[in-house]
């Protein structure tokens, strides 16, 4: 298979300007006939409802929640970048550039990278347009601070609430084309298949969860916006119904997946305390800006944090990484932490955690300044801790959060299926092998108000003349007859395991052995055990009610059958790329210091996946990556 990136010809910073100057437009009158399909209404999905409607196609957009407003989006915290150089410290679309491709470890396209920095530049304008009320200076001005991986202020924030109020003037930006009826919103639907007609997509299948009903609706194009699959290891920073099933039926259907073992682990979570829980909470990489992260000099102390004296005190991250200390990547700042919770220096009952102290800067700022940028999170902490973070340090540990692997997609965000479209985190497409933090927002705005409406237009300016596409057609038929067909076969095992001790089992094998690190041996061992788990779901998971009515066990067991797919495909993704880059970081790769080897000569390219049935190997096809303006270097943040 010859995967075409379709990137534009031309300089660099020309490439996007090149596309839009040449991309095939969709007149006023013709729009109206042309239907578009939106799965998901986060950042990505409601921003491009939204702007389609506004631009006069016929668009339906679907979430599994009760309303858009619940959407995975409100979790992000800490901010979104942009090239603004507001702080006048030097700051570019260039270096923004730099900083995104360096921080993805040299895994991602050039062209794609500068198109995210160069859009980042109107969309801080859009959001404050809509009414967002990101932090501003005494003055008025609009603020920054930095994030991870950078040495300027780039990251605009609203408090720790960034994700969330961003989401709301998405939210309101769609909820004014459904007021019009130029978008028909469906909550409370999942999209259980996608529909293909001669190759191209041309509907879903979705399931009302409060009825239970099946329901078929047809499109001219298909839009999948509904977020990553960090959930499969069970314990994340991300909500219980967070997945990667619509992404994944997708890839079933001839969408290759792309890199889909580097998911990143965050450094700034709340550490597990025990085996009830079913998710950790993000703690914003924002509060490394001012606090800074230690463990005591001896294993196992007891003593409380601040009866440690300085000079017990390992800021391990301004050790190894002096440039940038407490702001080093993600990837690189958790490996640090796991690196010296195995060695035992670990805190917290469970000796799993690290600290994260804001004395200093309390002492030097004062206590107000400290409330004024972080006050929320610092009450979060609080009432979930019991503990003040203001009078003692806050205890953190790495957790999965975002994958940067996902559906495989071109320049335009079309996957290898015409006419599916993949936006925001369900594509692999801008952060390569490790995200910088306040990317996520980012991307996913860009895709939407920016980079989609012209790409779907140019797409779609080949359907005027198609017509509606018939719900009845044949193809819709025998989709919807092997959905149910599925649904059938989980509600009839009638097992006696749970759902969730399918889930927690997968998610233990994949954060042991597919997760911080990684090596040959445990690899290949985790594939034997994801397909032994595998068989014994269908032969034992319990699932109670039936397939025609409103069923939440059966909704997590559709979840969970996809993720001990998805699993497999982590392992095998990992275990074929031999090297470490970015969130990639196999033992067998590293330096004498510990640091990830990449192998440019063999593996300067992204991983796409093809499937090729239940229990059969996937065919791995490759899109050789090069770097015409930024060469790879060895990646250090010393």
């Amino acid at each position: 298979m010859n995967l075409d990136a379709k990137i534009p010809e031309g300089a660099l910073e020309h490439k996007w300007d090149n596309f839009k100057k040449k991309a095939k437009l969709v007149n006023p009158a013709n729009r109206k006939k042309l239907d578009v399909i939106v799965v998901g209404t986060g950042l990505a999905g409601s921003s491009i409802a939204a702007s389609l409607a506004e631009m006069g196609y016929q668009v339906k957009a679907f979430c599994f929640q009760d309303s858009p407003r619940r959407a995975h989006s409100v979790a992000a915290q800490g901010g979104v970048n942009a090239a603004k150089n507001y702080k006048n410290d030097g700051d570019s679309v260039y270096r923004m550039f730099v900083d995104t491709l360096k921080g993805g470890d040299f895994r991602a396209r050039e062209a794609n990278v500068y198109r995210m920095a160069e859009c980042s530049l109107n969309l801080i304008d859009q959001a404050v347009a809509q009414g967002v009320p990101f932090g501003r200076e005494y003055g008025g001005y609009l603020n920054n601070r930095s994030f991870g991986g950078v040495q300027v202020s780039r990251t605009f924030y609203a408090r720790g609430q960034t994700g969330q109020q961003l989401l709301l003037g998405a939210y309101q930006a769609l909820m004014r084309q459904v007021g019009k009826g130029a978008v028909k919103l469906y909550s409370r639907h999942e999209m259980l298949d996608l529909v293909l007609i001669d190759g191209k997509a041309r509907g879903i299948i979705v399931r009302n969860l409060d009825t239970g009903e099946l329901e078929r609706h047809a499109a001219h194009t298909v839009v999948l916006a509904t977020g990553g699959y960090g959930k499969i290891y069970y314990l994340s920073t991300l909500a219980m119904g967070c997945n990667g099933s619509a992404i994944w039926r997708a890839h079933k259907k001839g969408a290759l997946m792309a890199s889909p073992s580097w998911i990143q682990i965050h450094p700034t979570s709340l550490p597990q305390s025990g085996d009830y829980q079913s998710k950790l909470t993000l703690m914003s990489e924002s509060l490394r800006n001012d606090g800074r992260i230690w463990v005591p000099t001896k294993e196992d102390e007891t003593r409380s944090p601040n009866d440690i004296p300085e000079e017990e005190r390992d800021y391990y991250l301004e050790r190894r990484y002096p440039a940038f200390g407490n702001l080093a990547p993600r990837d690189i700042s958790s490996r640090a932490a796991k690196e010296r919770i195995d060695a035992g220096f670990g805190i917290g009952p469970l000796k799993n955690a690290v600290y994260l102290d804001f004395a200093k800067a309390i002492r030097e700022q004062g206590r107000e300044k400290i409330e004024e940028k972080y006050g929320n999170l610092f009450d979060m902490y609080l009432k979930i801790t019991g503990f003040d973070a203001y009078e003692e340090p806050m205890m953190i540990s790495p957790s999965a959060h975002f994958s940067m692997g996902g559906l495989w997609v071109d320049y335009e965000l079309m996957t290898t299926i015409p006419g599916l479209f993949a936006l925001g985190e369900a594509n692999f497409a801008d952060h390569g092998a490790n995200r910088l933090g306040a990317n996520s927002l980012l991307q996913a705005s860009v895709d939407g108000y920016f980079i989609a409406p012209y790409t779907i237009a140019n797409y779609l300016s080949g359907d005027i003349h198609t017509g509606k596409i018939d719900v009845y057609h044949p193809e819709f038929e025998r989709t919807q007859s092997d959905v149910e067909r599925n649904l059938k076969r989980l509600v009839a095992i009638n097992g006696n395991k749970t759902v969730d001790y399918y889930h927690k089992t997968l998610g233990k094998i994949l954060y042991d052995y597919c997760g911080l690190a990684r090596n040959a041996e445990g690899l290949n061992w985790a594939i034997t055990e994801i397909r032994k788990l595998r068989e014994d779901f269908y032969r034992n998971v319990k699932v109670s009610g039936t397939a025609e009515t409103m069923n939440s066990e059966l909704e997590k067991a559709g979840r969970v059958a996809d993720y001990l797919e998805i699993g497999e495909l982590m392992c095998f993704d990992a275990l074929t790329r031999n090297e470490s880059c970015g969130a990639h970081f196999r033992e067998e790769y590293q330096t004498p210091e510990g640091e990830a080897m990449r192998n440019d000569q063999e593996f300067q390219f992204i991983s796409a996946w093809e499937w090729t049935g239940a229990d059969r190997d996937p065919v791995l096809h490759k899109e050789e990556l090069s770097f015409e303006v930024v060469k790879p270097i060895v990646r250090s943040y010393k």
